[in-house]
């Protein structure tokens, strides 16, 4: 049975932001994408790197142009204050690439300037992204709730899900502080936890 709280939140509730779980589901949205350069980068930077929001939204011209798969991208995170590094992968640095070439196209290509711009030229912020997210989401007639969180949830979901990754490491990756916060962040039912509910009378 469905919480009630989640389907008529009360007044100040959070609901819970959903990953996209269904591969299918990954890969239309990239095709969808793949026409629009910020976009689709924003998308794979957002489902590989396990970085918050506000975090892609950081990342600098600079910091990403040269880079090759297998380089480290190191920043301050925005929520922690506290440095991270991460491995960018080669799906990230391929998204990455067309974009850079548009910017540079345009003469927009500033060093020191954020990767990602809105039509002004100005950063993205953390709420024009979800609403990007919920319109991709909406055009791949996905229902549940989605937002800019939803990239970060489903980097972890497929990490656990589709590639095996452990709780431990996952931990880690998400700083969580216990193996329960982690399903419940992912939004995945733990495998005992579903077989005592299959269970017939």
């Amino acid at each position: 049975m469905t919480n009630r709280n989640q389907n008529h939140p009360v007044k100040g509730s959070i609901i819970a932001v959903e990953p996209i779980r269904k591969i299918k589901d990954v890969n239309l949205i990239k095709t969808m994408l793949k026409d629009k350069p910020r976009d689709y980068a924003l998308f794979i930077t957002g489902i590989n790197t396990n970085l918050r929001a506000s975090d892609i939204l950081n990342i600098k011209v600079h910091q990403v142009h040269g880079a090759k798969p297998g380089d480290e991208l190191t920043l301050n995170e925005i929520k922690t204050k506290k440095p991270r590094r991460i491995t960018l992968n080669r799906a990230t640095i391929a998204a990455i690439q067309p974009l850079l070439k548009q910017m540079q196209a345009n003469g927009a290509l500033e060093l020191e300037g954020p990767l990602f711009r809105g039509q002004r030229g100005n950063g993205l912020t953390v709420p024009s992204l979800s609403r990007l997210v919920k319109k991709w989401c909406q055009d791949a007639n996905l229902k549940g709730n989605y937002a800019s969180h939803t990239l970060r949830k489903t980097w972890g979901y497929h990490q656990r899900v589709t590639f095996g990754v452990g709780l431990p490491e996952l931990m880690v990756c998400f700083n969580h502080s216990s193996q329960r916060q982690t399903l419940d962040y992912l939004c995945i039912q733990p495998e005992e936890i579903k077989s005592v509910y299959e269970n017939e009378l």
